[in-house]
């Protein structure tokens, strides 16, 4: 059993964010998470906003993560090549009776030193946004709120962490730490892994593991939000991402573009006791339906592609649990890491290596890499510049998804980059393959084969996202 600096329970954005910054230092550093590949649990389910700042309470971690995170994504998307725009948020206001609580909000975000919020009537806002539901009167603009991929974002980050030394060790569930004095030994289902400091990025598991250890007990209660995409060809129906003014649940229903062009509605938030139940449900589905039509004339249902449900890590303490924990020497928590998490990510990353610091000595890693060149998409290049690639490398020319024209060379890739697609979800997280309107109806057999192909593994041993999702059986006539 060998012995890490740190180990880092969690592969999500925070956890990858966490060590793509430890992987700056020499320290060893190891990622443990029980799914199969990063980003799995909360990550790869949520509104996929860079969130400007204004919602957060003054004072709180939450703020103080948010109004430092959001500025990053510029520079960090180039260094890491994942798709991020500044595109602007409006928060709408339905009657003159809530215009007080426009008023709070547009204070709370100067407060937070949110810079350019101003509120705006509702002739701008038809200027602004033409489709904008007949009750909206008015509306907090934050020009520097923003959209990202928050998978592919967490892929770049993992990547990076990966080629700078940050050891991943995928599919070990943690059943056991015990404390030792050297510092922590973790048992996973098959493994074990010894460790001077523990960070806990566990998400709405994070309850759990702290608990394996601490006497004073923490608790994260799931929060389920259910989302509806919407294809293509209404990506445009909105410029920016309206919000509605915020309840005691949330920021509630929002309407947004993808960075992929694509058309977002929602969360639900719904407190719920199963932190496996990522179940869609028709009444939820329903109620997304009704909020969004307040905020957009003419909701086109007939375009929804897919519903997909992904669950929040509230915390009872309602913020950022970050800091180690006060009977346990060395345990690090990163607990509580709900909405604006994934702005809060990069800051939180910077933030949790300071903590580090306090602990170990950080010595700067001389070969750290900060850049990453992403997966080349065959759909964003010039005629000239796909001619140019199929020349080089035929498989560019065969295209697998036709719904996002996805290439062969692209998936061959996605399996043999740092921390390679292994299963359908892997590949379909880096290239797109089958997030389009047929939602892998006609690619998935195709990048079934090619898994089984380039892993060299039998096509029965394929599965969808990991552990026993097999897509296949067996064979005609064996079975």
């Amino acid at each position: 059993m060998q012995m890490y600096d740190v180990v880092i329970i969690g592969a999500g954005v925070t956890g990858c964010a966490i060590a793509r910054e430890l992987s700056r230092y020499r320290l060893r550093t190891a990622v443990l998470e029980q799914h199969g590949d990063v980003s799995m649990g909360t990550t790869k389910a949520n509104s996929a906003i860079v969130h400007a700042g204004y919602d957060a309470k003054p004072g709180t971690v939450k703020a103080q993560m948010n109004i430092a995170g959001n500025p990053m994504f510029d520079q960090l998307s180039k260094e890491l090549d994942f798709p991020f725009k500044r595109i602007g948020s409006l928060i709408l206001c339905f009657d003159e009776a809530s215009m007080p609580e426009l008023e709070k909000l547009l204070e709370r975000g100067r407060q937070n030193g949110v810079p350019g919020l101003e509120i705006i009537d509702r002739k701008r806002l038809l200027e602004m946004e033409p489709h904008i539901g007949d009750k909206a009167v008015a509306a907090l603009y934050a020009p520097t709120g923003g959209i990202v991929c928050p998978y592919e974002m967490t892929i770049a980050l993992a990547e990076n962490a990966a080629v700078n030394g940050v050891e991943f060790f995928l599919g070990q569930e943690v059943q056991a730490i015990a404390k030792t004095d050297a510092g922590f030994v973790v048992e996973t289902q098959d493994s074990r892994y010894e460790t001077k400091l523990l960070i806990n990025a566990a998400g709405v598991f994070a309850d759990d593991i702290h608990n394996m250890l601490s006497a004073d007990k923490l608790s994260i209660r799931p929060r389920s939000g259910q989302y509806i995409l919407m294809d293509k060809v209404v990506g445009n129906l909105v410029s920016h991402t309206l919000f509605q003014l915020p309840n005691e649940m949330g920021k509630g229903i929002l309407v947004t573009p993808t960075v992929d062009g694509n058309l977002l509605m929602g969360p639900t938030a719904v407190d719920i006791d199963d932190k496996l139940d990522l179940a869609t449900r028709r009444e939820q589905y329903e109620s997304i339906l009704k909020a969004a039509a307040l905020s957009v004339d003419s909701i086109p249902t007939r375009q929804a592609i897919t519903a997909f449900t992904g669950l929040r890590a509230h915390s009872t303490t309602d913020d950022f649990i970050i800091g180690y924990a006060k009977d346990v020497p060395g345990l690090l928590d990163v607990a509580g890491i709900e909405s604006p998490g994934l702005t809060s990510a990069p800051a939180i990353g910077v933030y949790v290596a300071k903590l580090v610091g306090e602990r170990l000595p950080l010595e700067a890693n001389p070969a750290f890499i900060p850049t990453r060149e992403g997966i080349k998409k065959f759909r964003d290049m010039t005629r000239e510049e796909q001619d140019d690639a199929i020349r080089a490398n035929p498989r560019y020319g065969k295209i697998i998804c036709r719904c996002e024209t996805i290439s062969e060379a692209e998936i061959v890739e996605a399996i043999h980059r740092p921390l390679g697609a292994r299963d359908l979800d892997g590949v379909k997280r880096r290239t797109r393959s089958g997030m389009g309107r047929c939602q892998g109806g006609f690619c998935s057999p195709q990048v079934a084969a090619i898994l089984s192909r380039e892993l060299d593994i039998p096509l029965t041993d394929i599965t969808k996202a990991g552990g026993n999702s097999r897509i296949l059986v067996g064979r005609n006539k064996e079975i």
